[in-house]
């Protein structure tokens, strides 16, 4: 199945060698095919780097190209609403890179006006694809650590010199760009919070630099979550629970587990299982629903891709922030 890529920045470039590497190693359901720019030089040279056939200098040129079947949208999260549906337009198959849009408004129209042409869209959050996932859950399950009661989170990165961050007219902040994976991660632990709070610190421009965020259960269960587009941060997370512990290493992409007693003994130590580059996941999972006739993967169906902006909206009514692209994007 050919994949085109639209935008060639740095998440450009990590799908176009997770396609490369896939083929390399004999997988032949994905097939790296085009890639577009707003300037054909800047795609060319992206080409040339990444093993790219076709390079194209418009979005709306490669998606007239018949032969491609499934975009990846990386473009700034700002513009995935409109792209989402230029794709659809052409009757192309679309993994969106993450945060799905800057609002659940967006997120909801978004999947109306794909399903309504009968193409697949999901949205390209690794961490819901990767076998770590389904590794963390059977871990809290099996008992070792009691009762899960208490999770904490973090991810945090020194962005301040990239404009998608400081700007509200990208859509800036940590929250849509980093904070979601602490939240991720704490729902896929714990599920549907009852409550969600937060707070932030600002920049000049009025976006989030630094959130905490709290979500706490029916049944007593709390996570404290932290994001930041300022400093880095050690990008644990850990659940605890009645009889230990237990320390996932890099919520952004988990690299393995431990699993501590009360006395602080290691019980037991997981690893992560071999990648690729740990986006191999999804575009398997986009391939395989789509040969099948599905219009969403069940790693993130869409019901869980509005719930999660839903979220995000909440926290940044909250957090007294919006975005221009939320007046002249939003469906009316």
């Amino acid at each position: 199945m050919k994949f085109g890529i639209l935008g060639a920045g740095f998440i450009a470039a990590v799908m176009a060698d997770t396609l490369c590497r896939m083929a390399q190693q004999g997988e032949t359901g994905a097939e790296l095919y085009a890639v577009a720019a707003r300037d054909i030089g800047r795609a060319r040279a992206f080409a040339a780097e990444h093993n790219v056939p076709k390079a194209y200098g418009s979005y709306e040129e490669m998606l007239r190209d018949p032969a491609v079947e499934v975009v990846y949208i990386a473009t700034p999260h700002s513009l995935h609403y409109r792209h989402i549906k230029l794709c659809a337009d052409h009757g192309k198959h679309i993994l969106c890179e993450k945060p799905f849009t800057v609002s659940a408004r967006q997120a909801e129209d978004a999947l109306r006006y794909a399903w309504a042409r009968g193409v697949l869209v999901t949205e390209a959050i690794w961490t819901r694809y990767q076998p770590m996932r389904r590794i963390i859950r059977e871990a809290v399950e099996s008992g070792k650590i009691g009762e899960p009661r208490l999770l904490t989170a973090n991810l945090g990165y020194e962005m301040t010199g990239k404009q998608r961050i400081i700007l509200p007219e990208l859509a800036g902040g940590a929250l849509l760009d980093v904070g979601l994976y602490p939240l991720h991660f704490a729902e896929m632990v714990f599920g549907r919070p009852e409550e969600v709070r937060g707070l932030c610190t600002k920049n000049a421009n009025g976006v989030d630099m630094t959130d905490c965020i709290t979500l706490t259960w029916k049944d007593g269960r709390v996570a404290n979550l932290t994001a930041a587009a300022n400093a880095v941060s050690d990008r644990y997370g850990v659940i605890y629970g009645t009889k230990g512990y237990l320390m996932v290493d890099n919520i952004n992409n988990p690299q393995g587990l431990r699993m501590v007693d009360d006395t602080g003994r290691l019980i037991e130590e997981i690893a992560c299982p071999p990648q690729l580059t740990g986006y191999e996941y999804e575009v398997r999972e986009t391939v395989d629903c789509i040969r099948r006739g599905l219009s969403e993967c069940p790693s993130m169906p869409h019901r869980e891709t509005v719930h999660m902006m839903e979220q995000m909206d909440h926290l940044r009514a909250q957090m007294g922030i919006r975005y221009p692209c939320e007046e002249t994007d939003d469906p009316a």
